[in-house]
């Protein structure tokens, strides 16, 4: 497995600290909203590098957090005039929904910024105790950052660079600190925000401190792997690598990896573009499959460019895969033996290859969009070799090998419920009946309904048909 360095800018070699398990941590969402679909890239792609690792039989201690303290919860909060912690677990519900639709994997432990306070408090006093840090006269605590001297080494920032770039301390109200390029590590409260005793003040703890305590605390150490979107490089990882390592006096971690943001109909996702979309404005129209399917369609450490007609392509393209699937589900209820023919062992070289070449792909920096040929190529190979003259053994096989691959693309590929056959038979009976009745509004609405669902109907001489899109 080749892996791209953020702090090398290279590809390197994945060598675990402990052979055959794997320590990595995933900055989480700020729990203030419902996640948009930038905030879902970051937990599909480093969900999958997960899922491949462990099927590549790794053990993998996966960490993801909560911000649970934050300007945007406490500003929320006061919008609704209610507590932050009603927000905060509000919003956990709603991410673990998303997450759960797309089908990705629970973490290992998700632990919430509010619940380390304590070891984010002991970290802060070591850094003072060893000259990193320093207390200002409102109790602010500021992180020093020429006492580091590799400051800059994850984001290539040269650091008199940025504090020529920074802006005026006394313009901004940070007369208290050293530097321009100084960060906070705790800050004294004001009026209407959550607070903890401190040695310096009542207040809360600064962003950056938060994985600091969390990650090695619930990964068992320092990191093989820490992950994130690029918006994180500078400055959160940034800092995050400055107060471990002056703590602790080692690496935080081995391999930074970031995916590249999203765009939508080749412009940058914001609110006052009016292209701002959560997860739910997309699962909403498409199978939250379809959602995951076209964010590993590209790599992830390449811009994605999000639009209705891509989406409707994904959609078409996973439609291809699932009525696959379905066949040789149907054939291997109906073919029988338990022993491949000659020919059947001979194509069975060709499938192979194909995971081969997935696997290939996969180990060359998770390169999700190459390993998706594999799929395709696999879907051919099982429509033009699998027959109702097939081997049980052979249908078998073939079917067992695609869903494999599709399960550590994270792709849910489980036959649809009886209850959901039966809904969708129930709603073209009443769109027959609305037709009848001459209410083709009705109709029409039910129709619309079906193919929200993924459903098309069509009409034979024997009656309405329905397949899945």
């Amino acid at each position: 497995m080749k892996i791209y360095n953020t702090l090398t800018r290279s590809k390197e070699e994945f060598k675990p600290i402990e052979p055959g398990k794997i320590r990595m941590y995933v900055c989480g969402p700020t729990v203030y909203n419902l996640i948009h679909i930038g905030n879902a890239r970051p937990m599909i792609v480093f969900d999958t590098f997960r899922r491949y690792m462990e099927y590549r039989g790794y053990k993998v201690t996966y960490v993801s957090n909560y911000t649970d303290v934050d300007d945007k919860i406490i500003k929320k909060a006061n919008e609704e005039g209610t507590d932050c912690k009603v927000i905060t677990e509000r919003y956990i519900r709603e991410v673990e929904k998303d997450m759960s639709d797309l089908n990705i994997e629970p973490a290992s432990a998700h632990p919430k910024a509010t619940e380390e306070i304590d070891g984010m408090i002991h970290l802060i006093q070591e850094l003072i105790d060893g000259g990193h840090a320093y207390v200002a006269k409102d109790g602010t605590v500021y992180f020093d950052t020429t006492s580091f001297p590799d400051y800059g080494e994850l984001s290539h920032k040269n650091i008199e660079d940025l504090q020529s770039g920074f802006r005026d301390l006394k313009v901004s109200g940070e007369e208290g600190k050293k530097s321009s390029t100084d960060f906070v590590l705790w800050k004294p409260k004001k009026e209407g925000e959550p607070f903890w005793h401190s040695p310096w003040c009542d207040g809360r703890p600064g962003w950056h401190t938060e994985c600091c305590v969390m990650a090695p605390k619930y990964c068992g150490g320092r990191l093989d792997i820490h992950a994130g979107g690029e918006d994180l490089i500078f400055p959160h990882h940034e800092n995050e690598i400055a107060q471990y390592e002056c703590a602790h006096g080692e690496h935080f971690a081995n391999y930074w990896m970031h995916n590249a943001f999203i765009n939508i109909n080749n412009q940058k996702m914001s609110k006052s573009l009016g292209n701002f979309f959560t997860v739910r404005d997309i699962t909403s129209q498409y199978d939250p499959m379809v959602l995951r399917f076209y964010m590993l369609s590209a790599h992830y450490r390449n811009p994605l460019n999000f639009s209705k007609e891509l989406m409707d392509s994904a959609k078409t393209s996973l439609a291809r895969i699932m009525t696959a699937l379905e066949r040789l589900r149907d054939l291997e209820a109906k073919n029988h033996g338990d022993i491949m023919t000659a020919e059947e062992s001979e194509n069975k070289k060709l499938i192979e290859e194909q995971v081969q070449f997935f696997n290939d792909k996969m180990d060359d920096d998770l390169n999700t969009a190459d390993a998706i040929t594999a799929i395709f190529e696999l879907v051919r190979l099982a429509n033009v070799s699998v027959t109702e003259s097939s081997t049980k053994a052979w249908t078998s096989y073939v079917l067992k090998t695609l869903e494999t691959l599709l399960s550590v693309l994270g792709i849910r590929t489980e036959q649809k419920s009886v209850d959901l056959d039966q809904e969708i038979e129930k709603l073209i009976e009443e769109r027959q009946a609305a037709r009848k009745a001459k209410n083709f509004a009705r109709a029409d609405e039910i129709r619309d309904q079906l193919l929200k669902m993924g459903i098309v109907l069509k009409d034979t001489r024997e009656g309405v048909k329905w397949s899945r899109v």
